[in-house]
């Protein structure tokens, strides 16, 4: 069964993006439910895996790492999990997704400086199975990552909105 929201879980969702530190007491008064309400929604939503996690969101620049970046990678045909969890081992790689087009994997990275990037894509470079990479670098941050025009949209139920 798909998992659904509706308009009230929108609303309780949208609030929590905006402000996360808010709690549920407070959010229960401004969205005007029971604090029980909220609650019983909240574990709803992280149940069906629609809520991921709690944590503040951190922004690498903030961090010293100014250079963002993503990698196409061309790999070999067998072992995808292995480059994967080689991946996860390297720090300044934040995401990783194996794709269709005309690579096999995109990933996500920063770095403090082109120098460093180079580093880091050297790394990249020397997992095993990891044959050619292309990069972009990311110049500028356009529309950051966003759910809320999501939450809208599933709240609604229709595809066709």
């Amino acid at each position: 069964m798909k998992p659904s929201i509706d308009a009230l879980d929108a609303r309780i969702l949208a609030l929590f993006r905006a402000e996360p530190r808010i709690g549920v007491l407070e959010a229960s008064r401004r969205l005007s439910v029971a604090r029980g309400t909220v609650q019983a929604r909240l574990d709803r939503l992280e149940t069906q895996g629609i809520v991921t996690g709690w944590g503040p969101d951190v922004d690498p620049v903030a961090l010293g790492f100014e250079v963002s970046a993503f990698v196409t990678l061309e790999i070999s045909q067998r072992g995808h999990r292995a480059i994967e969890t080689a991946l996860t081992h390297l720090p300044e790689v934040l995401e990783a997704h194996t794709i269709s087009g005309s690579g096999d994997m995109l990933v996500r990275a920063v770095a403090r400086s082109n120098a460093d990037l180079q580093r880091v894509v050297d790394a990249v470079l020397d997992i095993d199975g990891v044959e050619r990479s292309n990069m972009v670098i990311v110049l500028a941050n356009g529309v950051p990552y966003r759910t809320t025009p999501l939450l809208e949209r599933a709240a609604l139920g229709r595809e066709d909105v």
